[in-house]
């Protein structure tokens, strides 16, 4: 196991951490057609990926 010679700093510490906020909100789109919210490089409900309609979905 990798063990540290010297103690960082809570300036190092910090600039660390700075990006793990990026994370905690997640990246909402609207879909364009139905209004609806949908993530970041994710399929929305109804099948549309980019634009397209990739799986078709049958309304029960």
């Amino acid at each position: 196991m990798a063990v540290q010679k010297h103690k960082k700093s809570r300036s190092k510490r910090g600039m660390r951490r700075s990006h793990d906020k990026i994370f905690h909100n997640k990246f909402l789109l609207i879909n364009k057609k139905t209004g609806k919210k949908y993530l970041f490089h994710h399929i929305t409900d109804d099948g549309f990926y980019r634009g397209k309609q990739i799986i078709n979905k049958k309304n029960k």
